[in-house]
């Protein structure tokens, strides 16, 4: 009966579909963008990227919808519906609108390819009050501000990513170079993993 609970609550974690909403926005002040991931048990993650380059806005909303999947992809989630209030990245990664600029071309092909890290991936559009936070972090971000706060991790991109073909696999891949996470980050995930893990074993004893 344990062992079967057991299965059956893995199962469960397996099928949590984890909700990610992302932003990106670019002004006279800067450029940022801001991540909100949210997984099982309560779990809620934020982080804010500040970019060290002038980058566009729609370049902004793809830089935040890669650091989300990332961070998704590292938490260890198989199903995710990630939502964005951008029309164009939300257009072109589900096929209704073309990529015609080589740079958000080679976004969407990165972003194809990350989608590949998880069962099941749905990424849709909605209005930006429905997307307040994340465009909140992402406007601090911009302006230099997200470092105040202490429970966001904090990123920053010296550079704009920059991506290399490998013609053996037919996908992109960034360069790691591009991003430095600082190690208070890294012990704030690791953190965080703890705690949800702890957290499903928790669930586990009881069943």
């Amino acid at each position: 009966m344990v062992e079967l609970s057991s299965v059956v609550a893995h199962q469960e974690e397996a099928n949590f579909r984890w909700v990610l909403s992302v932003d990106g926005s670019s002004n006279k002040q800067g450029s940022g963008a801001g991540v909100i991931l949210e997984g099982p048990n309560g779990l809620l993650i934020e982080q804010a990227l500040w970019f060290a380059f002038k980058a566009s806005n729609n370049q902004a909303q793809y830089e935040a919808l890669i650091v989300g999947m990332l961070l998704t992809k590292e938490m260890g989630a198989q199903s995710l519906l990630a939502k964005s209030d951008s029309l164009l990245d939300t257009g072109q990664v589900n096929g209704e609108y073309q990529a015609k600029d080589p740079q958000m071309a080679a976004y969407l092909r990165y972003v194809q390819f990350l989608k590949g890290s998880f069962v099941v991936f749905e990424l849709v559009n909605v209005p930006r009050k429905q997307n307040a936070r994340a465009h909140l972090l992402a406007k601090l971000a911009s302006s230099g501000k997200g470092g105040r706060q202490r429970t966001v991790i904090q990123e920053t991109l010296k550079t704009p990513r920059t991506f290399t073909v490998d013609n053996g696999v037919g996908v992109d891949q960034v360069s790691t170079k591009n991003g430095q996470v600082e190690s208070a980050n890294r012990v704030l995930l690791r953190g965080l993993k703890r705690r949800l893990e702890k957290a499903k074993g928790t669930r586990r004893f009881l069943e």
